[in-house]
């Protein structure tokens, strides 16, 4: 499994969101300038995430986006998938049935297959906050949360 661009920046905002007070409504540009990525990529993956219901959208001044959900809701999984992501292993491939190792490969990568998304789905964005303010405290940093 690789990371593209798209997962790695949609974690990236959904973190930020979860560092707001009571999970206020964040606009794009801000949560664009605090974690450096370009707003106008941001803003159509903060939509794909609106469309699957991780994150709602708030018109007005003091509107934005905000998590739909608390962080301990909210799946590393889901938000892949929200924006596309696959971790599909050999898409279109099927094995030789005639040949017992291609056979047993096919199933370990199967098999591989399901934990990996079983720990994509088990991991969560608090677990994602605390492990960066675990990092944090041990570098001796106590403020200026960026992921």
């Amino acid at each position: 499994m690789k990371l593209t661009t798209r997962g790695h920046y949609s974690v990236k905002a959904l973190l930020d969101l979860s560092l707001q007070p009571q999970y206020r409504p964040a606009s794009v540009k801000m949560i664009a300038q605090r974690q450096d990525l370009p707003a106008p990529y941001l803003e159509k993956l903060l939509i794909e995430m609106r469309r699957a219901g991780i994150v709602k959208s708030i018109r007005g001044a003091k509107g934005g986006y905000q998590l739909a959900y608390k962080p301990e809701q909210i799946s590393l999984g889901k938000i892949l998938e929200a924006v596309g992501e696959t971790i599909e292993p050999l898409p279109n491939y099927s094995p030789d049935h005639n040949l017992a190792e291609d056979w047993v490969t096919f199933s370990l990568w199967q098999r591989l297959h399901q934990k990996l998304k079983e720990a994509l789905h088990s991991i969560t964005l608090a677990d994602l906050y605390y492990d960066a303010r675990s990092w944090q405290a041990s570098q001796g940093e106590e403020n200026n949360f960026i992921v």
